[in-house]
């Protein structure tokens, strides 16, 4: 029976990927058509506060250290240092636009990355996708192996903390994830990130 179980396990841990993958094709799906009309609304409101493009693209990196682009609402002014993280950049509440700090303080802005997740680049439950720029991080990823598995748009250090906790932290936190892959798992990071958010 043991070894049964063993198995079994085993057989789950190699299909749940393909079943995550469906499961993010279909909820990236069904989020984007019924925000599509207030998104509409939003990306008006940041073309009238700063006009120019509305999306930020910025490459980040991803399943097995690859670089992807990644599709997010601008929330600040365009002269802004760009491939940096924010907590990095000198004073960054001064580059950050009005209406930026309320889709940040929402993660609205973090909305149009449903389009990564059909296009493979992401997953919606996963450690977050870096900027290269943040060595610490990613060397600790590469050497825990984090990288075999798609980032996503919320995780367990985005539910833990964000950006309050160290990098070291966030790595113990992608490689808990890592071993505690599976369904209920992923239920239960999205529904603890709904009040985090809130």
């Amino acid at each position: 029976n043991a070894v049964r179980d063993i198995k079994s396990v085993s057989f789950m841990k190699r299909q749940y990927p393909v079943f995550k993958r469906m499961i993010d094709i279909i909820l990236a799906l069904a989020t984007l058509l019924m925000i599509a009309l207030p998104m509409l609304l939003v990306i008006l409101i940041v073309y009238i506060e700063d006009p120019g493009d509305v999306i930020f693209t910025q490459y980040r990196v991803g399943m097995g250290g690859r670089q992807f682009k990644l599709y997010k609402l601008r929330t600040m002014w365009r002269d802004t240092p760009q491939y940096m993280p924010t907590s990095e950049v000198d004073d960054p509440d001064r580059y950050i636009t009005r209406v930026g700090h309320i889709l940040r303080r929402l993660s609205i802005d973090e909305l149009p990355q449903l389009i990564n997740v059909l296009k493979g680049d992401m997953s919606i439950v996963g450690p977050r996708p870096l900027i290269y720029g943040e060595h610490e991080i990613h060397d600790l990823r590469m050497k825990f192996g984090v990288y075999k598995i798609r980032p996503g748009l919320t995780g367990l250090a985005q539910i833990h903390g964000r950006d309050m906790i160290t990098p070291a932290d966030k790595v113990r936190w992608d490689v808990r994830y890592l071993e505690e892959l599976g369904f209920w798992t992923d239920v239960k990071i999205g529904l603890s990130t709904i009040p985090k958010v809130v």
